[in-house]
């Protein structure tokens, strides 16, 4: 097979790369651009609102340097997870900004939109035929659970991506994928075999991540039959043996194998070799095919949040922090039931002291005074209006609550004025569960349209 070349900017759409970076891989011969639109990484809100993490701004200028680049090339360009969680809304946010700088530019693209947001009640029907299966450490699913999710998507493999270059398309814009999908599409579309085709995917999904300077640009990623070479855009940074082995590691729970839709990528018999000081080559990764199968992400709301921050530099108060945080919390929920008649485990009242402990809680051994700590109040609550009246109660005690024994009451700072910030719905993540299914596009609907000029 011919080598095949992949360019992936950066990481994930909108986080900023530089047209020359994209030129240098071009001219390097690449045979697609491929970037990742969005992730999990920040929660459950995106998906349960259908919202962006990322300013139209911020998408509209890497769209721009990608879609110049790659019309002057004649290459496509594919994005996954758009608007980032990849739902419906997301797919059609991010063709709508694509198809703006067509007109804007009179570039004439062939528009694939991969829709992978799933029908509530085409889930309940494959829950019925028992073909949803949990994922440790979920149990069985049932159609309620279903019934509380705002939205639910699929995470497609590569064959919807092959599938819509097959039919010709300049840009894909796909709902959510695997971080890989991508970047695997195209080589595999190519006829590379499928052990380096997702080793290398895998490698290049977070862009210049598998180098030494992390915030330093793309990768160029080239594929053969006997395995895959990684190099750097930015001449400035490099990838090592170790920069690129490291990134098997990252958000995987095995560093040896890795599941996608189609089958299990093997990476123990790989071997990571420099071919100079900057590029590196891999070779020895095997897939095994399995039956196919498409995770499920479902997102619903859990209640409703509101919270408040105070600084303090109250020494004595800092020097017995957890005394003060725990009569905080315990004050101010003894009040909501006496003033709001609301109890716990209906409403929740919580304080975390950062620069103390509000990240590791329990767990953090070292316990000395903190210098300076941030105390944010949350309170949850089954609505708005509940959840904000619990933190107004709360504001004369956060902002004055002393010691037990204290002759006096310290003051602390509030972040705001007002102080209490309504957070609005508070989400969770619902599902953990797969989906077996016939063929790899069984979930997944395409539409092609022309754009532009």
């Amino acid at each position: 097979m011919p080598e095949t070349h992949v360019l992936v900017p950066a990481g994930m759409l909108g986080a900023g790369f530089t047209a020359e970076a994209v030129d240098r891989g071009i001219a390097l011969g690449a045979h697609a651009i491929a970037i990742d639109g969005g992730s999990t990484d920040s929660g459950p809100y995106y998906l349960g609102a259908a919202a962006p993490k990322m300013p139209a701004e911020a998408i509209t200028a890497d769209l721009r340097v990608m879609l110049l680049a790659a019309h002057r090339a004649g290459i496509p360009v594919i994005i996954g997870s758009a608007g980032t969680s990849g739902t419906d809304v997301g797919v059609d946010w991010v063709a709508g900004l694509v198809e703006d700088l067509a007109r804007e530019h009179g570039l004439g693209l062939t528009v694939a939109r991969i829709y992978s947001e799933q029908d509530p009640d085409d889930l309940v029907a494959l829950l019925d035929a028992g073909r949803i299966h949990p994922l440790p450490p979920a149990g069985p699913l049932d159609a309620a659970t279903l019934g509380r999710c705002r939205h639910v998507v699929g995470l497609m493999g590569a064959e919807p991506i092959i599938a819509a270059l097959d039919a010709g398309v300049d840009v894909v814009v796909g709902g959510r994928a695997t971080d890989t999908a991508v970047i695997a599409a195209v080589p595999l579309r190519r006829g590379a075999p499928a052990g380096p085709a997702w080793h290398a995917a895998k490698t290049a999904e977070c862009g210049g991540q598998c180098t030494t300077d992390p915030r330093g640009g793309g990768v160029l990623v080239t594929v053969d039959d006997e395995g895959f070479t990684v190099e750097p855009l930015e001449e400035t940074s490099a990838c090592t043996p170790t920069s690129v082995a490291a990134h098997m590691i990252y958000e995987n729970a095995d560093p040896h194998v890795m599941r996608e839709p189609s089958g299990t990528l093997d990476v123990r018999g790989a071997r990571y070799r420099a071919l100079d000081d900057r590029r590196v080559r891999v070779t020895g990764s095997t897939f095994t095919p399995q039956s196919p199968t498409v995770k499920l992400e479902g997102s619903g709301v859990v209640g409703y949040q509101s919270l408040a921050l105070a600084g303090i530099r109250d020494p004595e108060v800092l020097a017995s922090i957890d005394v003060w945080s725990k009569g905080l919390r315990d004050f101010v929920a003894a009040k909501v039931r006496d003033v709001l008649g609301r109890e716990e485990p209906e409403v929740v009242v919580e304080v975390r002291c950062y620069g103390w402990d509000a990240v590791l809680g329990d767990l953090d051994d070292d316990r000395t005074t903190p210098r300076e700590v941030g105390a944010v109040l949350i309170a949850t609550a089954p609505d708005q209006e509940t959840a904000t009246k619990v933190v107004k109660l709360a504001n004369p005690y956060l902002l004055h609550m002393p010691l037990p024994g204290m002759d006096h009451l310290p003051s602390f700072a509030f972040l705001s004025s007002p102080a209490e910030i309504p957070r609005g719905p508070l989400y969770e993540f619902l599902l953990q569960h797969v989906v077996a299914v016939e063929h790899p596009e069984e979930l997944f609907r395409t539409r092609i349209e022309e754009v532009g000029r």
